[in-house]
């Protein structure tokens, strides 16, 4: 399994969130991808590579050009305004009646760029974001020279972010890059499968009326779990893109019985979509001990779950999103490799 992986992730640190007590840590942390890449060199130490650069093209056929420009600058203009606090983070939204123009304040360009307050920057932060497509990029290269298969260790995560928004510890949309990075290389058709804990919904918003890439996310139901105002079963895609986005909430404490069955479902469709390339954005935030979250995925249930995937016979990118059980991440992680390749556990 080769693995794409790059330090600069560990520029992406010290975001912190408001607690009951006070300031604490957020989940999204530099050890959840630390924690993947020590097992990744236990198991596969000899198929690690580091992410070759790629021009904005890429990102900029997903990511509206402004919400990029802002990106690369917030951190510096945040401390050019003078504030203070050691994250960039809004405090202010656009609500309904209020205009959503630009403003010249920095505070009110994290609003108009954001939908929620978990994706703060810090000072390499736009350094971390900017690999993180990079690793998913490069990953997306080996599938077009002929890999079966192949692993981005993004961080931070991505498919929570829109064309033009942040959210949800998200900044840029890896997976979504990479799928229209295949598209611009010739494919046909693509198909992205997401088994994170939680909807995917910039994946969706940027896909939503196209028909060229099959959009699939398996999630906690959203009447109970973030993002909350997506990822309904009846959102299944407009215009041209109608039937093409396909959501399946499930309900909390599932567990693999239940969610094999939905993965079935799921996987049903990619069959008959019959792309020429699948995306898996992988969160393991699924995992029955992952304190943030509410399913019963056990570590051996992501093996069988990679089998699945795998059983398509098509080329699959694997591309990191959530998971936040940092002790046992990375063997998570490995597990759903491991079955993706066919290897023995």
């Amino acid at each position: 399994m080769l693995c794409i992986y790059s330090d600069d992730h560990l520029l992406h640190d010290g975001l912190l969130r408001i607690s009951g007590s006070g300031v604490e840590r957020m989940a999204e942390k530099p050890e959840r991808a630390s924690n993947v890449l020590a097992a990744l060199r236990a198991r596969w130490p000899n198929e690690l590579r580091l992410p070759q650069s790629h021009d904005d093209a890429a990102i900029l056929a997903i990511h509206d050009s402004d919400y990029v420009e802002f990106l690369s600058h917030a951190w510096t203009d945040w401390v050019a305004a003078g504030q203070k606090q050691l994250n960039a983070r809004a405090d202010t939204f656009v609500g309904p009646g209020m205009r959503g123009h630009l403003t010249r304040s920095i505070v009110g360009r994290l609003g108009h760029y954001a939908f929620d307050i978990e994706a703060p920057f810090v000072a390499g932060s736009w350094q971390a974001i900017r690999r993180s497509a990079d690793i998913a990029l490069s990953a997306g290269d080996l599938l077009l020279q002929g890999e079966p298969h192949a692993f981005a260790l993004c961080r931070p995560p991505g498919h929570h972010a829109s064309a033009n928004q942040s959210g949800g510890y998200c900044y840029l949309n890896n997976s979504a890059i990479a799928a229209q990075s295949f598209r611009s290389a010739g494919k046909e058709r693509v198909a992205i499968l997401d088994v994170d804990y939680h909807h995917g919904n910039g994946t969706q918003s940027i896909f939503y009326d196209r028909a060229d890439i099959l959009t699939i996310s398996l999630h906690a139901d959203p009447r109970d779990e973030y993002p909350y105002f997506a990822g309904y079963a009846d959102e299944t895609g407009s215009g041209a893109g109608n039937g093409f986005n396909r959501n399946f909430p499930l309900p909390l404490e599932t567990r693999w019985p239940a969610y094999e069955a939905a993965l079935g479902e799921a996987l049903d469709l990619v069959g008959e979509f019959q792309p020429d390339v699948l995306v898996v954005p992988l969160g393991v935030d699924t995992y029955e001990n992952d304190q943030t979250t509410h399913f019963g995925i056990a570590q051996e249930d992501y093996v069988a779950m990679g089998k699945l995937v795998a059983s398509q016979q098509i080329p699959v990118l694997v591309v990191l999103e959530g998971g936040y059980a940092i002790e046992e991440i990375g063997t998570n992680v490995v597990n759903f490799l491991v079955g993706i390749s066919g290897e023995q556990p």
